[in-house]
């Protein structure tokens, strides 16, 4: 183990000249990107459609192809789910990410490449090893083991070819047998699709390994700390696993959870977000000190941003990275060796750096408040949040945010569900910081909030603990990468969860 250990640090670390190359020249690594896309996939069904083999520069695919959702491919897709070939991409796509979504009901099923997952999540996954590396190269990370939250996985009855689980349970079921080695639980317990049992096994069977590192959705990886320290009896997990270095994060904004997380650990370790979606590894942190993630520039994603005010247009326009502007809002739309085509992955993200390029992401497209003019992203929520339980010495656990539009009795105002491991002592005060702290980070909302003449004070409900859980157990998203949508622009989860507790 240790000697395979070494050999795969040594390995990660001659890895950064190559990162450092496409750093450099990013505009000329995604021009080969999409020119190699287009290429392998001109003789497949979609290729044909749009004439792949006449397409000789980006203007020309952008003129020709339309920018997609996910229902614009699902016909395709639906054929690959059926083993039929040569679709959307030219080698055969056995395996399917499957998203659920946040907001409906409908599962979504990612086609995910041999290509994708070697060009694309793991030589990802190598790279942001690599940085990491460079930037602590004393590190004992791979001395010990990985500990993943997430995954699940099933077998696509359509055809016994075909298969599916969420991300992670695809990522795991295929890593090179070397990195099961430097990961733990086991497959059978990793792959578990009862989030109940699951959590217990994962605490049972891990309490006792060496676990250097851990990745997953801050709230279910949370729950299973606090069940380890039960087991164990201890007060911190550095008094169980002393050698966690890494925490590993993405999917959501980490800022709500940090307190937490380093409280429950009760030491100093690193911590680094990625941006790994079902449609693809976008970017990552290179060091913990840096909130920019570096945009992946030469891992078979080829990028387009649209700035959001064109979203919704019949023909909305698109640049690239040579005119991206820092600290706009861009929703990222992708081009993969997966089959996805102009697809609008239905994130927004902002550039904090163009030299070398870095990405935060700020939110969803459809995850936004906005029905008094007030523009308010998840990024703004996620920062406000922050303020008002440091202010008032809270915790919490989730949110979620929806608007209360105009009566004839009252101004609207937004109504927040939270649900808090450590309460406010006095839910007014927290409410008027939550309220500073947004007009501080939006002035669209400071402009609709002044003498309540739009907007009134925030109503805020605490939440019985666990009742988000419940939710989504309602809506069969447990676990993995199922997380509670934070804002919305109609009032249908506000609703939902309001009505589940009153009944």
């Amino acid at each position: 183990m240790k000697f395979l250990s070494s050999t795969i640090s040594k390995l990660a670390r001659m890895r950064l000249w190559r990162i450092k190359n496409w750093t450099s020249h990013s505009i000329d690594a995604q021009r080969a990107v999409l020119q190699d896309l287009v290429t392998t996939a001109q003789y497949t069904q979609f290729g044909k459609k749009y004439n792949f083999s006449s397409l000789f520069s980006l203007k020309e695919y952008k003129r020709k192809v339309p920018i997609h959702e996910y229902e614009d491919l699902q016909p395709y897709i639906e054929q690959m789910l059926k083993g039929e070939e040569n679709v959307l991409w030219n080698t055969p796509v056995k395996w399917f990410a499957k998203s659920s979504g946040t907001t409906n009901n409908k599962s979504k099923f990612i086609p995910v490449s041999d290509e994708s997952l070697q060009e694309n999540h793991f030589k990802a996954s190598k790279d942001v090893l690599t940085n990491y590396y460079n930037n602590f190269p004393s590190s004992d990370l791979l001395t010990g083991k990985g500990l993943v939250v997430g995954g699940s996985h099933q077998i696509n009855q359509l055809n016994e070819d075909i298969q599916y689980g969420d991300l992670s349970a695809v990522l795991i079921q295929n890593t090179p047998f070397w990195g099961q080695w430097l990961r733990t639980p086991e497959l059978s317990v990793a792959l578990m699709d009862d989030w109940g049992e699951k959590i217990e096994k994962l605490a049972q069977s891990t309490a006792n390994e060496n676990v250097t590192s851990l990745a997953g959705v801050p709230t279910w990886t949370l729950l299973l700390l606090k069940r380890i320290l039960e087991i164990k009896q201890k007060e911190y997990i550095k008094d169980i696993w002393p050698n966690l270095e890494l925490y590993i994060n993405g999917g959501v904004s980490f800022i709500p959870y940090r307190d937490q997380f380093e409280k429950i650990i009760g030491k100093k370790i690193n911590y680094l977000e990625i941006y790994n979606a079902s449609e693809g590894f976008f970017a990552g942190q290179e060091n913990p000190n840096d909130d920019g993630m570096t945009l992946f520039t030469e891992h078979g994603i080829f990028y387009e941003f649209m700035p959001i005010e064109e979203y919704g247009k019949k023909i909305p326009n698109t640049i690239g990275l040579d005119k991206v502007i820092p600290g706009k809002n861009y929703a990222i739309i992708i081009t993969t060796t997966g089959g996805l085509w102009r697809y609008l992955v239905g994130d927004t993200i902002a550039f904090t750096s163009v030299d070398p390029y870095k990405i935060k992401v700020t939110g969803r497209l459809k995850h936004y408040i906005n029905a008094f003019g007030e523009e308010v992203i998840v990024d703004n929520s996620d920062a406000a949040i922050t303020v008002a339980t440091k202010k008032t010495n809270a915790i919490i656990s989730d949110y979620t945010a929806a608007p209360i539009y105009f009566s004839e009795e009252k101004n609207g105002a937004h109504e927040w569900l939270i649900e808090f491991d450590r309460e406010p002592v006095d839910l007014k005060i927290f409410t008027e910081e939550l309220d500073i702290a947004l007009k501080n980070v939006n002035s669209d909302y400071e402009a609709k909030r002044y003498k309540d003449i739009a907007l009134g004070l925030p109503k805020i409900h605490s939440l019985p603990k666990g009742t988000f859980s419940k939710w989504l157990q309602k809506k069969g998203q447990v676990g993995g990468q199922h997380k509670i949508p934070r804002l919305s622009n109609e009032r249908i989860i506000v609703e939902e969860i309001l009505n589940m507790i009153n009944s």
